[in-house]
C-alpha cells in the first residue's frame, strides 16, 4: 500500500502525448526539423558529433501553444542530452535564473 501523498496517479489523471500537443502535427513538425538540425547541439558545443532525436522547447512550453510552436524556442538534442535538461533545468522552473540577472545572488 501507498502513503497518500505517493500514490500512483490514476490513468484518467495523466494526460496523453497527443493531448499536450504532440500529435501527428508535431510529429511531422519534428521530423522536418531534425532533418534540417541533424545533431544535438549540446554535444556539438563540446565537440562531439551525436545524432539528434529529440526537439527540445528551449524553454518549456507548459502548455502555451505559442511557445510550443515557436521555432525559435526548439533546438535538436540526443536522448541523453534531453534528459538530463528534463530532469535539472526544466524540472525546477522557479530555480533557474532569468536572462540579464546576476547569477551571484
Amino acid at each position: 500500500m501507498y502513503c497518500e501523498e505517493h500514490q500512483p496517479l490514476h490513468r484518467h489523471d495523466v494526460k496523453t502525448t497527443a493531448e499536450k500537443g504532440y500529435g501527428s502535427r508535431w510529429r511531422k513538425a519534428r521530423a522536418v526539423y531534425l532533418q534540417s538540425h541533424p545533431l544535438c547541439v549540446r554535444c556539438l558545443a563540446r565537440g562531439r558529433y551525436v545524432k539528434a532525436t529529440v526537439v527540445d522547447h528551449i524553454t518549456p512550453h507548459r502548455g502555451d501553444q505559442k511557445l510550443f510552436w515557436d521555432r525559435e524556442n526548439w533546438q535538436a538534442l540526443c536522448k541523453s542530452c534531453h534528459d538530463t535538461k528534463t530532469m535539472t533545468e526544466d524540472r525546477y522552473e522557479e530555480y533557474r535564473y532569468r536572462e540579464g540577472r546576476s547569477k551571484s545572488l
